[in-house]
């Protein structure tokens, strides 16, 4: 039986936020936030003043699908031991660096490539350093389910989404800046110099403690039964098989058995809960070069005031689900996001209108903190602790991959029927995640109804 949610005060909610774990969370976020416009916006900011076709712009949105197919490779970073780093750092830290070492190299390798004319190279480079953000997302997000108990994830969560903006600012504003002063190999290097804010917290912080990986097969049941099964045959054979079962075959039993028919609606949930900003992204910076903002206007108002408000709507979350719960926010969070994408196709039939386009960053940045603080803290609810990495790998995968293989086809709907049409439709698209919400609220086993503090404390001591 879940435990119930606890309805602190504000001055207690607001104390979380000084806690070790949750201010770790703020570089770790910072480091995982960095690569994501290098190889999204920003570079579809660098492909269109390169001279590339929009419609080959679109396309390249999809080498944001690996974030949502990293599930497959989810159970090695979460029990392959990799040589000499996981002996050092441990298996979340050992793995947390190597792929800050593709994404840096990734950058290094972008940094040198003239888009009009090597854009398979791009691609290439830019599938690296996807690849590597993946990666560290994967064991980013496991150490920090393992590193605090379940009642500060909402602080964790939210102080992920301040440093992820902070992130993205660094990978937004701050690589047009360098850009517009000097180039964008410039731009590209900075990138990968501040890759070291990642590397210096892996070493600074522990390992989280968990049981080894021996341990964790021998408690399970399927591994158990399949070494009674395969006894007599090879070692390395039943070494393979355990392994096999317990990183693979598990993790996806343990969250059907425990939601049973619940299971697949969950998942319905996580798959269109950013489906609508998520569609849109790949064409917001298209829309502003083609009204004719200049790049020191796009990085102003787009990446530092938009920021500064996904900074704002990630710790409003914060202190919305520490006091209120998971369930009434989630709701809102679903809502907002979806009706945002409106004031886009404002701003796309108005044309050129620096109000709109202000008005359009702060409800869309405000609207999306909000909402991916409250659903980071959701699906660290859904993810088993023995399971870590690959379950919540398999949330965040399927959370991002409906909206990034639509968003691959974003550049041909404007090129049909114009950027107003284009956001309407992405407003559409958050309708079901909005239903789901409302059910999930619902239902006080996945978000059970908060209790004042006094009455917890009492139930407790009794």
């Amino acid at each position: 039986m879940p435990t119930p949610t606890v309805q602190r005060s504000w001055r207690d909610a607001l104390a979380i936020y000084l806690r070790a774990p949750v201010i770790t969370m703020l570089f770790l976020g910072f480091s995982a936030g960095l690569p994501f416009l290098l190889v999204f916006s920003t570079l579809s900011a660098w492909l269109r003043s390169s001279g590339v076709e929009v419609a080959a712009i679109g396309f390249f949105a999809w080498i944001g699908m690996l974030y949502s197919i990293k599930f497959f490779w989810a159970p090695v970073v979460d029990r392959l031991a990799l040589p000499l780093l996981t002996r050092v750092l441990g298996q979340r830290r050992g793995w947390m660096l190597a792929a800050q070492a593709m994404i840096a190299a990734g950058l290094v390798g972008l940094a040198g490539i003239d888009p009009a004319g090597q854009l398979p190279l791009v691609a290439l480079f830019a599938l690296l350093v996807a690849f590597g953000s993946a990666t560290q997302d994967i064991a980013i997000d496991a150490f920090r389910i393992e590193s605090a108990p379940e009642d500060l994830q909402a602080a964790m969560a939210s102080t992920y989404i301040i440093g992820y903006r902070g992130g993205l600012l660094a990978a937004g504003a701050g690589a047009l800046y360098v850009a517009s002063w000097l180039s964008w190999e410039a731009a590209y290097l900075s990138m990968a110099a501040l890759v070291g804010i990642g590397v210096v917290t892996v070493l600074l912080r522990p390992e989280p403690a968990r049981l080894s990986l021996t341990t964790q097969l021998i408690h399970e049941p399927r591994v158990r039964a399949f070494l009674r099964a395969s006894r007599g045959r090879a070692k390395a054979w039943r070494r393979l098989g355990a392994w096999a079962i317990g990183a693979i075959v598990c993790p996806f039993t343990d969250f059907f058995t425990r939601h049973r028919r619940k299971a697949l609606w969950l998942l319905l949930f996580v798959a269109v809960f950013r489906i609508s900003d998520l569609a849109m992204a790949s064409m917001a910076n298209p829309l502003y070069i083609d009204l004719g903002f200049s790049l020191a206007t796009i990085a102003n108002v787009t990446n530092i005031f938009g920021i500064a408000m996904s900074i704002g709507g990630g710790v409003l979350g914060g202190l919305l689900v520490a006091r209120y719960g998971i369930g009434p926010i989630l709701v809102l969070g679903a809502t907002a996001a979806a009706l945002t994408n409106l004031l886009f196709a404002a701003l796309a039939l108005a044309g050129q209108s620096l109000p709109l386009l202000v008005m359009a960053i702060v409800g869309d940045n405000l609207a999306n903190g909000l909402a991916s603080a409250v659903f980071i803290a959701f699906l660290s609810s859904l993810t088993s602790r023995a399971y870590t990495a690959t379950q919540y790998a398999l949330f965040s995968s399927l959370m991002t991959l409906p909206g990034k293989f639509l968003s691959g086809f974003g550049g041909l709907v404007v090129e049909a029927d114009g950027y107003a049409t284009f956001f309407l439709i992405s407003t559409a698209l958050g309708i079901p995640a909005v239903l789901l919400a409302l059910w999930i609220r619902r239902d006080r086993e996945l978000v059970p109804a908060p209790v004042p503090a006094k009455q917890a404390e009492g139930g407790r001591t009794g």
